[in-house]
Parts: C-alpha cells; structure tokens; sequence
C-alpha cells in the first residue's frame, strides 16, 4: 500500500469515528450509569440575573418576560440588553424588569452580556442567559439549582422547539434534539461535560467573569469560548434534562442559510480549540477534557454524510474492503439519531419532515458556500412567530 492510499485510508478512519462516536459514548454512559443527583436542596434561594439579549428586534421581548415571571422562583431581576433596538414600546411595570440600551452599538454577545453584569443593582450569585426569542417553563431555575447545588458551576438546560409550523422547523428541532443527547445528556453521563447552547444556560457570576472578562470578542461563537475556558480549568459543565426553555426554530429557508453559515462559520474558527484541548487532556489525562475535545473536532454532520458518500463511491474502485465498514457506520449513526428521538419523545410532524433531509442539506451546502462572509450576512437570526408560554402548553 502506497503512501497516498495509507493517508486515504487515515482520513476516511477519522471520518467513519464520529459517525460511530455516538454509540461509543452511549456504551460509556450506560457502563457508568450516568449522574446520580443527591438531591440537596439550599436553605435560601441563589440570587439570579437573568440576562436578556436582543439585537435590533423587540418584537418577541414581551413574551419572553411574562414566562420568565411566571417562574416558581422569586429571587431573581431581569437585564433586557437591547442592544441597536428601538425600545419606545419596552414598557414594563414589574420591579424586577430593567431595560438597558447601550449607546453604541455592541453586536457582540459577551459584549451584551458584560454591559448588563455591569449595570446589576446588586450583587447577583449567579446569572443565566436567554435569547429575545425564548420562552421559560415555570421549573427552570428549581432545575437548574439541583445540579449547582451539586457543586458545579456550570449548567446547560434543554432548549426544545416551541414552534414547529414548517417542515426546516421541524427538521431544525430534529437535528436539535439529536445534538442534545448526543453532545450534551450522553458526554455529561459518560463523565465529560455537556456542550453549551448559546441559551438556557447558567453560571455562577464568578465563573463567568473569569472565563470571559478579559475578551471584546464580536461574532457568534462565545458559547465555544466559555465551554473551552471552563473545561481548561478542570471543571465540568452539568446538563439539567429538565430545565426547558422554548426555543425559536428558523422556519424559512432563507433564514436556515444565514443562521447555519454562522454555525459553520463558528465551527471552522473553533475547532482549533478541539485539537489544542484533545493534546492537554492526553498531558493531563482529563477523560473530562478528552472527551469534550472529540466532540469540538467533530465537523458539521452534513460534511460527515458527505464526506462518507463520497469515500464510499471512491472505495468501490479503491478500497472495496471499506465498503462494509461505511454501510455499518452508517446504520449505527442513524439508529442513534432515531434513539435521540425517541428518547426527547419528537413529534410526529418532525418524524414525517425527515423526509425532506436531502433538500435541509442542500441549504446546509449552501451555506458552507457562504460561510467566510457568515458574520457580514447577520448577527442573529430574525424570527416573526410570536407565542406565549400558555400557546406552549395548550
């Protein structure tokens, strides 16, 4: 066997990993016997900012307030970060509701964040991050403290599709719960930690400011900047199964293409990070660390499937050995996926919108296409589906 034919056959074995990579870690969490929760519950509430972001639309803002006061929680005020909005109608009566708008504009998350952290009227123990165009069940913050009374810092909770009135929403919510239990609920029972989301999340005010005070960094991709620099100082990132909050699904196709170049966009920029994490965790032997790294060096799935198909023509007349391999580390991946599904109980409606995967990756190329421009393109997906917390329920 030639060189090259030695190298093809390297690159094709790092593909074919990450399409078993999920079956691995749910051996390794089902071995482990994932997180038993000691269930302490905390003489007082931990005093909580919840910080809400939005860039230059306001229109969801309401909504997302009138579920966050209807948590069973009382210890808490809200930021409304509106950062390059108009806010003449950002009306609230509470006490607890405060509406900040920098004066410049600062289409930076962590930059929206920190100018909220630094407009607290107190001390805050702790704050946990939501989107303009989310919505929260009434139980978030009690989930949340169960795993910060276990002692870590960090926690993830669920972000679950609160709208599924297209066939990219649903295949949106499809490829969301598929990431939710591989990347977060399966790494976190397999003793690693569980990937950050970009909301629906909370940290200890310390923490927070440790990891990213000294940054001014603009773009997407801070959550890939927080879960490194908690996971470089030894720490784990909890996954709260039962802390939801209700996301915003793209529900056109137009938005799918801005919203994934930014991902893919992210992913090119970060998973350098994966490569230097994977190295240290060897040097330090952190399975915590390794794992994670594994995870960061995952490309996006559709330059997975594509990457396979491709190898897979190539091997009928290279290597026809392999074709036996990519046929079984298929099947694996897609028995996974449907387990992820099953587990988070999807929908009929996002079983049926698996038909149309073929034309959701071709937006997904089409935004790797559009990519290197991701951040000139938007700085946050525009939404218009406005619902309540009681649509959700009913």
């Amino acid at each position: 066997m030639n060189l090259l034919l030695i190298i093809f056959l390297i690159i094709q074995l790092l593909i074919g990993f990450f399409l078993i990579f999920p079956f691995l870690l749910y051996l390794i969490a089902s071995i482990r016997g994932g997180e038993k929760l000691k269930a302490i519950d905390a003489a007082v509430e931990a005093d909580y900012a919840i910080i809400v972001t939005a860039y230059e639309q306001t229109t969801l803002i309401p909504s997302v307030v009138d579920s966050i006061l209807k948590l069973n929680y009382s210890n808490y005020l809200i930021y409304i970060v509106a950062d390059n909005c108009d806010i003449t109608d950002l009306k609230f009566t509470d006490p607890r509701v405060f509406v900040l708008r920098p004066e410049e504009v600062l289409a930076s998350n962590i930059r929206s964040h920190f100018y909220a952290i630094n407009n607290f009227k107190r001390p805050h123990d702790r704050l946990t991050i939501i989107d303009s165009d989310n919505l929260v069940n009434a139980e978030y913050l009690n989930e949340i403290n169960k795993l910060f009374n276990e002692g870590y810092c960090a926690v993830q909770g669920v972000r679950q599709a609160k709208n599924l009135n297209s066939t990219y929403a649903c295949l949106d919510e499809a490829g969301d719960i598929y990431y939710r239990y591989i990347d977060r609920k399966l790494l976190f029972s397999a003793g690693s930690s569980a990937s950050l989301a970009g909301s629906g999340m909370a940290f200890t005010l310390a923490i927070y400011r440790e990891c990213l005070e000294h940054l001014n960094m603009g773009g997407a991709g801070f959550d890939k900047i927080l879960q490194y620099e908690i996971l470089k100082r030894g720490l784990r990132i909890a996954f709260a199964e039962q802390a939801v909050v209700f996301d915003e699904k793209t529900a056109k196709s137009d938005q799918l293409v801005k919203q994934r170049a930014r991902w893919i966009n992210t992913w090119f920029k970060f998973s350098i990070l994966g490569l230097k994490m994977n190295l240290s965790s060897i040097v330090k032997f952190s399975w915590n660390q390794f794992l994670f790294s594994l995870m960061l060096m995952r490309p996006p799935l559709f330059i997975i499937f594509m990457l396979s198909g491709l190898f897979f023509l190539v091997d009928i007349f290279v290597m026809p050995a392999m074709l036996i391999a990519w046929v079984v580390g298929v099947i694996i991946f897609v028995a996974m996926f449907y387990k992820a599904q099953g587990h988070f109980k999807a929908s009929d409606s996002i079983y049926k919108s698996l038909r149309q995967v073929p034309k959701f990756v071709f937006f997904q190329i089409l935004a790797l296409t559009k990519a290197n421009k991701a951040n000139q393109l938007s700085v946050a997906t525009k939404h218009e589906h406005q619902s309540t917390i009681n649509d959700i329920k009913n």
